[in-house]
């Protein structure tokens, strides 16, 4: 083989050897780690299917696994439609509008614990929440937003979702820069109105930005787990433990480290269906 041949494989090798060092080799001795009983003191036992058996006798997979369904259907549409029309918004060409795309930027780069205290005061008892909501009189007596099984896990959306509006607002903002000007102006002769040149114009051109942001956002409703560990710890009763957190908790406060592998498996298998789903559904339009 030639030294032209040879010389872009040189170029992949760096990429290719950290890939397997840190992502396909720990993927294999999960894999492998999830047919043995290991608790990290003794040798792995190999148990064959044991782990998933009783993975799925267990009542608590289940719900942490219906937790995290309900946070992909809550979270998912949220952070693909708003930071569409945020990014529309911010791509006016105004005064100071410099400060208003850094403004919604500002929740992406803060710390994940500073949010969830900020949060925590927000939606304590005698709170901000439920003292703007008493004064507005829609509640009669203070909501547990954090301590109630009813509204704790969607509590902790609200936060995956202002987190996030503004990491996908930018995703958008460089489709919609990418959109030829030429477009608006035909359509602004036409008589076309703003929600018109949006609607006919603007979203059609950002399929390609929708199909990432919606791929992006479902990966990360599947793996949630710093909001669920800050401001939760999973509780009250489960109710707000998603299926990364429990995986979290067999793994390091049980030392279950096999059966969390395999949950970890069933994790990963469900992440690569919706993701082929996305991949087919909202990019089959985008491949013609």
């Amino acid at each position: 083989m030639s030294t032209n041949k040879i010389t872009p494989y040189l170029f992949l090798l760096p990429g290719c050897i950290i890939l397997g060092a840190f992502i396909f080799y720990p993927m294999l001795q999960a894999i492998w780690m999830s047919f043995t009983d290991y608790n990290m003191i003794t040798e792995p036992e190999f148990v064959k299917l044991d782990n998933y058996k009783n993975l799925f006798n267990d009542e608590l997979f289940w719900k942490t696994l219906m937790n995290t369904f309900l946070y992909l259907i809550c979270v998912v549409p949220a952070l693909v439609i708003i930071p569409i029309f945020l990014a529309v918004l911010v791509n006016q060409k105004l005064r100071g509008i410099a400060f208003f795309r850094s403004a919604y930027y500002i929740p992406v780069v803060t710390s994940l614990v500073v949010a969830g205290i900020a949060w925590d005061w927000v939606y304590k008892e005698n709170g901000l929440l439920n003292y703007m909501l008493d004064i507005l009189g829609i509640i009669s007596e203070p909501i547990p937003w954090l301590t109630s099984t009813d509204t704790a896990l969607f509590a902790v959306m609200v936060v995956t979702v202002w987190k996030g509006l503004g990491y996908y607002m930018i995703i958008y903002l460089a489709g919609l820069q990418s959109i030829p000007s030429n477009l608006y102006e035909a359509a602004q002769i036409d008589g076309a109105n703003w929600w018109q040149q949006v609607t006919r114009i603007t979203i059609p051109m950002l399929m390609p930005f929708v199909l990432i942001v919606s791929i992006m956002s479902s990966i990360a409703a599947m793996k949630v787990f710093e909001e669920i560990y800050v401001m939760t710890g999973g509780g009250p009763l489960h109710s707000s433990e998603t299926l990364v957190f429990y995986i979290y908790t067999e793994a390091f406060d049980r030392l279950n480290m096999g059966y969390a592998s395999a949950a970890g498996v069933i994790l990963f298998l469900l992440t690569l269906v919706f993701s082929i789903i996305n991949l087919k559904f909202m990019g089959k339009d985008n491949t013609k």
